[in-house]
């Protein structure tokens, strides 16, 4: 079974975020709604279209499940 995207996500999480993929990690840590056990990109897509205020764009989201896919093969 692969990990959860959020789980990949937190490996990215850092006290001073130096790029926006680790913005991300840390707003999305915050998000106590964010899916956490999710692995499907359409479920985390919609997700983040409604709630993901913190994302400056959903491109970061997009790179970020690219890393994910990529890397949990």
């Amino acid at each position: 079974m692969r990990k959860s995207f959020y789980h990949f996500l937190l490996k990215f999480r850092h006290p001073s975020p130096k790029d926006s993929i680790s913005k991300f990690a840390n707003d999305a840590y915050l998000d106590h709604s964010f899916p956490k056990h999710s692995d499907d990109y359409h479920e985390l897509s919609a997700y983040l279209e409604l709630n993901g205020h913190y994302l400056e764009s959903m491109s970061i989201f997009d790179e970020a499940w690219q890393q994910y896919i990529s890397t949990e093969k």
